[in-house]
């Protein structure tokens, strides 16, 4: 949980909470903002595009306000049933939030991407929107300034921001000005909930940020994990054991089992090693055995009774 230094609620300045929604292009920065905010990793981060699959909520608790934070999928133009999904997703969450902050990278010029989510934004007009120019730390000064010249011209913001989750810069100044924008509301989650994510559903993310690193073309898309069983050890046997989880890792054809599995196992056990290390903290530190097993789930993106089972 990250506090904040900011105004304590006043008959001028009355407590406010509410729900904001990142959306941009895959890959300009949303979830390492969202973990940036919130001040822990509760959604995954990788350089692969689509790497959000779910709404993932985090949330900021401030003195003067509670910012929930829904991460989404990267709207994108969708070439599967999952692509579907995905997208109607994000427009059911744009539906019910209160303020939506548009991202856009400032190392990269805006683009008919862009221009496209930017004239989707009319569709949600009860949410405040908030222009976010990301990735500054990666980006000359003055570009930056182009940057947010370009955007202010899109439409006419209720804020315009710089930031980058990275760095953490500007997070601040972000934060107070979503917070301004949200409904006079008392608490809507307890001052120790950063995340609705259960532990499993977290450390089924985290392995599959680990299975994405350093795979390539379409195979990011085709991972998907399902644990399987998460057992306890035996108090009177191993009370010092350790924590046992079994996961399925899914891919679509058997070429990408392969790879997934690399030469030897080696490219399977590199990915259970990072997993558990990062499920290791998420855990407090405690010990973990991992059991990481590649299946074929054919073309699951496309058929609508697998993407069920996957929980999609």
């Amino acid at each position: 949980m990250t506090e904040h230094d900011t105004e304590q609620p006043s008959p001028e300045h009355p407590y406010r909470a509410g729900f904001v929604s990142f959306v941009g292009r895959p890959n300009v920065g949303k979830s390492t903002l969202t973990n940036a905010l919130v001040g822990e990793k509760v959604a995954i981060t990788s350089s692969k595009p689509q790497t959000t699959r779910r709404a993932i909520r985090g949330v900021v608790h401030r003195p003067d306000g509670q910012v929930i934070i829904v991460d989404t999928p990267g709207v994108h133009r969708p070439r599967t049933l999952l692509g579907e999904r995905l997208n109607d997703l994000v427009q059911s969450t744009l539906g019910d939030v209160d303020v939506i902050g548009f991202c856009v990278p400032a190392n990269e010029p805006i683009g008919p991407g862009d221009r496209f989510i930017n004239d989707t934004l009319d569709q949600y007009p009860r949410a405040k929107k908030v222009a976010i120019v990301t990735k500054i730390d990666r980006t000359p000064k003055d570009r930056v300034g182009e940057q947010l010249l370009a955007v202010s011209q899109l439409r006419d913001w209720d804020a315009i921001v710089p930031t980058s989750g990275t760095k953490g810069l500007q997070l601040e100044a972000l934060l107070g000005e979503i917070t301004k924008l949200l409904p006079e509301s008392p608490q809507l989650y307890d001052a120790g909930t950063v995340t609705e994510e259960t532990d499993e559903d977290r450390i089924a993310e985290l392995i599959r940020e680990a299975a994405l690193e350093g795979v390539r073309d379409e195979l990011p898309h085709s991972l998907a994990v399902v644990i399987e069983d998460v057992v306890e050890p035996d108090d009177e046997d191993d009370p010092d054991g350790p924590l046992r989880i079994f996961a399925n890792l899914f891919v679509e054809r058997d070429s990408q089992k392969a790879i997934v599995i690399g030469r030897g196992g080696e490219r399977l056990k590199d990915v259970g090693s990072r997993a558990r290390a990062e499920i290791e903290s998420l855990l407090g530190g405690r010990h973990v055995y991992l059991n990481i097993r590649v299946k074929v789930a054919k073309e699951w993106q496309r058929d609508p009774k697998q993407l069920g089972r996957l929980g999609f």
